[in-house]
């Protein structure tokens, strides 16, 4: 599957009251109990872990955004205690049907003292040529599609990325 035009950049951050010693993003990720990652937002439904064909690992999230069920498979790229990046050719059943759009989900952490740091949540997510094949299909524009996902997306972002702090806050705080 062929990624194709970007949808929504999106980027927040949060403090995490815990030395940045404390702090691993990996492990938190890999390790979030079903509870945990459903008091991060009222859009989380759930989440399992598991490994992907190369041996990597995964983190299978389900959520709904702007009322659209997602099945995001995300796939560890970059791991180190201080930064994640994770990749997804994550399913959303919208009204019109199932697509599969291209997600790239960043968490990362700095220090700003010896006892905070600041916690950056970003996404960007991508149409795939999959995507841009069905909205044509159906006659419905991209910009049409983007414009209504882009807010529903941003939103959900800026809601639980204060709330993934400080779950990355106690499971620092508890290590």
């Amino acid at each position: 599957m062929k990624i194709a035009e970007q949808l929504v950049d999106s980027s927040f951050s949060a403090i995490i009251n815990a030395p940045i010693e404390k702090v691993n993003i990996p492990e938190w990720a890999f390790n979030l109990s079903e509870k945990e990652y459903q008091d991060c937002s009222p859009a989380h439904v759930s989440v399992g872990k598991t490994t992907g064909p190369d041996g990597r690992r995964m983190t299978i999230n389900v959520e709904v955004i702007g009322g659209s069920p997602m099945v995001q498979h995300y796939q560890e790229e970059v791991s180190e205690p201080h930064h994640l990046v994770l990749a997804s050719f994550s399913d959303v059943f919208a009204p019109t049907g199932r697509i599969i759009i291209y997600v790239r989900w960043e968490l990362s952490v700095k220090a700003i003292s010896d006892t905070q740091c600041e916690f950056t949540n970003r996404v960007v997510s991508f149409a795939t040529d999959d995507m841009l094949w069905s909205l044509e299909r159906q006659g419905i524009p991209f910009d049409v599609f983007k414009a209504q996902r882009q807010p529903a997306s941003t939103y959900h972002n800026r809601k639980e990325t204060p709330l993934f702090a400080a779950s990355i806050e106690r499971a620092a705080l508890s290590a």
